[in-house]
């Protein structure tokens, strides 16, 4: 749920039209359930619907204490500031557009939400920068624009800063993306889909990782 462009989403030209938005999502469960984030009115932003966003959190637990938790293209900051409601013990949020920024801090403000922190910066850059400084999450969102290029690019970018347990989640808006993960060094762990967005778990494909499966 992005707006950035090439590095959750700043608007693409690249990238394909967007479903339209009510101006407004809910967290839906923790500590926050039912609180409301503003979604600025930007051409390409995109939040991850509802019924995902419940899909893959009933996957991850109902609890994520104690987990520190990175939102790569965090858009409306709907997945980051999730995890932080379900106890996440901090939560980064990376996004490119200044009225996007200023809105997922002002939710966190609202919420008292002190475990997140908010960056306006490019994805890629970012990643790169977070993982020289030898950063480690937990969970890892990753939702750019539905351009499969820059899904891969920032999976390549994240995997020095998954954890060896480590969960990332990856949305797009073709199921071809998942057919080449296994040579780019992940795992399917969970993996499902809603109208034509296509969502899944993934770990890092090592000797300790879970088996690949399907919901």
């Amino acid at each position: 749920m992005n707006t950035q462009s090439p590095g959750h989403r700043a608007p693409s030209p690249s990238a394909r039209p967007r479903r339209a938005h009510s101006g407004e999502v809910r967290i839906i469960g923790g500590l926050w359930k039912r609180s409301k984030l503003a979604v600025p009115d930007l051409p390409g932003l995109r939040p991850t619907p509802d019924r995902v966003r419940e899909t893959v959190f009933n996957w991850l637990g109902q609890t994520l204490a104690g987990l520190r938790v990175l939102d790569l293209y965090a858009g409306s900051g709907a997945l980051g500031l999730e995890a932080a409601s379900r106890g996440a013990a901090s939560v980064l949020l990376i996004e490119q557009h200044p009225r996007c920024v200023a809105a997922i801090a002002a939710a966190a403000q609202r919420l008292g939400a002190t475990q997140v922190q908010v960056r306006g910066a490019d994805a890629l850059s970012c990643a790169h920068s977070l993982a020289r400084a030898g950063e480690r999450f937990d969970i890892v969102f990753i939702d750019p624009p539905y351009v499969s290029a820059q899904q891969l690019a920032a999976l390549q970018a994240v995997q020095p800063l998954v954890a060896s347990q480590g969960l990332v989640y990856v949305e797009t808006d073709t199921a071809e993306l998942f057919d080449t993960l296994e040579t780019e060094g992940w795992a399917v762990w969970r993996r499902g889909r809603a109208g034509q967005v296509h969502f899944a778990l993934l770990r890092r494909n090592t000797v300790d990782a879970l088996a690949p499966q399907n919901p």
